[in-house]
């Protein structure tokens, strides 16, 4: 089991902590969110009554991502057509920012492990599709020599399949991977026609509960940017198409390429690809945290949900 992050013990810490940054801010005001794997959410009002959104991580394995979000915010300042996160302060023991305006489409009920829906799954706006694509359409614009340049990590076409190779022997190796899945996934790795020609800046984790929207379901922001960095655009898509379904996937991917989104024949495909080998994301993260809490979830997708634990 790794170490667990120091934090601050009691509010009367954080509020110095807080002060300490020049953020003076009301104790009676706080709101707490356990639903993040790797940061402790607080909401809380200033003296002023302005909304804040504090961040204490959890384990000091996430403070390098934390710094890999810093650098991608800074960079992503006034470029998207949706509000991120401007830190306003970055401590080792706290990250703070005005919250953005905006509802996320579903909160994480963190005992059922499902989502609470903000807007219908089922039924979701058409305004939805419609600036989602767009305003994924924009960020993978951006330029990746520009990213480069804020420090931001850069993987090259020809990396993406190599990285994802290693990384799926690592899991194999540590904790397996049923043999039909791993042959799949081998399939998909040799196949040329599946895999993008370019890489671009990606969220890396664009899941419902990371997309803010207004009263109609227009998208007007993106929380949580810890996996940013220049990768397989198919990333931002996985977790949509594993949540509204097929559908939804195909009129998004419409709106993302008439909003200038470069798609390719094989795109979708190499997307439910990458949907079904997301178990080596939830095994890398069981393997990195040293916490075994998710250590079910990660053997059930990657085939071994009857194997003994």
């Amino acid at each position: 089991m790794k170490e667990k992050q120091k934090t601050p013990d009691t509010t009367a810490e954080l509020m110095a902590l807080a002060q300490h940054h020049g953020l003076a801010l009301q104790p009676d005001t706080f709101t707490y969110n356990e639903t993040g794997l790797d940061f402790q959410v607080i909401h809380a009002f200033d003296k002023d009554q302005h909304p804040w959104i504090l961040r204490l991580p959890r384990r000091p394995d996430v403070l390098p991502r934390a710094d890999n979000e810093h650098r991608v915010l800074q960079f992503l300042q006034g470029k998207l057509p949706v509000a991120v996160p401007n830190w306003q302060v970055y401590d080792p023991k706290l990250i703070a920012y005005p919250r953005l305006a905006g509802t996320p489409v579903a909160n994480i009920d963190m005992e059922k492990m499902c989502y609470i829906w903000n807007l219908d799954p089922e039924n979701l706006p058409e305004a939805f599709i419609s600036s989602l694509g767009p305003a994924l359409a924009a960020l993978h614009a951006l330029d990746n020599q520009e990213a480069a340049q804020a420090g931001i990590k850069v993987h090259q076409p020809e990396q993406l399949r190599e990285n994802l190779r290693a990384q799926m022997l690592r899991v194999q190796k540590e904790l397996g991977v049923a043999e039909p899945l791993w042959q799949q996934w081998q399939s998909w790795l040799s196949d040329d026609s599946y895999w993008p020609q370019h890489t671009c800046l990606v969220h890396g984790d664009l899941q419902a509960a990371h997309i803010l929207t207004d009263e109609t379901g227009i998208v007007n922001g993106f929380l949580d940017w810890t996996e940013a960095e220049v990768s397989d655009p198919a990333i931002d898509f996985v977790a949509l198409l594993a949540t509204f379904g097929g559908d939804v996937a195909k009129q998004l991917l419409q709106a993302y390429q008439q909003a200038g989104g470069k798609v390719w024949p094989r795109m979708l495909e190499h997307i439910q690809q990458r949907h079904a080998a997301y178990g080596v994301n939830i095994g890398l993260f069981v393997l990195e945290s040293g916490t075994d809490d998710y250590l079910l979830m990660a053997r059930q997708a990657l085939g071994l949900e009857n194997a003994a634990s």
